[in-house]
């Protein structure tokens, strides 16, 4: 294994951020490698959806370092960002309601090289090749989770960000994605996962963040969960 691969893919470095005249982000500091999965843990209202939001420059003002593959982005636009190899899998999912299922996986631009193809898509997720020509307002929640997904798999993302993927689905919707999280980390995707079912993620996640008040509390590695279950059921409450 070269060098290279055992440095980190993403790297956060006292990142700050503000909504209007509101400090959420009070210092953030994490780092991600290339084909690593992580998870951002904590209460509603800790900063972990305000961190995905800082990294892509979708917050007000931010400060601090945001390294991607060695590039500083902290200071760049957001369609800058994303030309870096970000994708984002935002909690309300954002899909055009007037267009198809398939149109949405079209309209996307490429970032870069390894984007999945339609035909590898509609195989990861045989329920959309179903649904493939109904309006997207007809689409279920899971079905629509599963778009939003598939969307930036088309882009080439090197580095995919997905918020509360899991949140208000049927359990047997949450088994799909974990079975194509698991793919994915198996194709060498590297993943950030903000996630409130812990069950879930537990199980997926390569190294644990806990998020506390806008910076890292703990940082609990797959190794470690039994031993600090303690620990992360009194920030967590699971």
């Amino acid at each position: 294994m070269s060098a290279v691969t055992n440095l980190a893919l993403l790297s956060v470095s006292n990142l700050q951020a503000w909504y209007g005249e509101s400090h959420i982000l009070h210092g953030m500091d994490f780092e991600i490698k290339r084909g690593e999965l992580i998870t951002l843990l904590g209460r509603n209202g800790s900063g972990r959806t305000t961190t995905l939001k800082a990294i892509l420059g979708l917050t007000g003002v931010r400060t601090g370092s945001v390294k991607v593959d060695g590039v500083e982005a902290v200071h760049l636009s957001t369609h800058q960002i994303a030309r870096l190899g970000l994708g984002y899998c935002p909690e309300e999912r954002g899909i055009f309601s007037s267009l198809s299922c398939e149109e949405n996986l079209l309209l996307p631009p490429r970032i870069g090289e390894g984007g999945m193809s339609i035909d590898e898509i509609y195989v990861m997720f045989p329920n959309l090749k179903e649904r493939r020509n109904s309006q997207g307002t007809r689409l279920s929640g899971g079905e629509q989770q599963m778009l939003a997904m598939a969307r930036i798999l088309r882009m080439g993302a090197k580095i995919l960000l997905l918020d509360e993927i899991t949140e208000g689905l049927a359990p047997v919707i949450v088994q799909t994605l974990g079975r194509v999280i698991r793919e994915l980390k198996a194709k060498g995707m590297t993943i950030i996962m903000v996630e409130q079912n812990f069950r879930f993620a537990a199980p997926l996640a390569d190294r644990h963040y806990v998020v506390e008040h806008g910076k890292i509390a703990a940082v609990v590695e797959k190794h470690e969960l039994a031993a600090k279950a303690d620990m992360l059921h009194d920030y967590l409450g699971v």
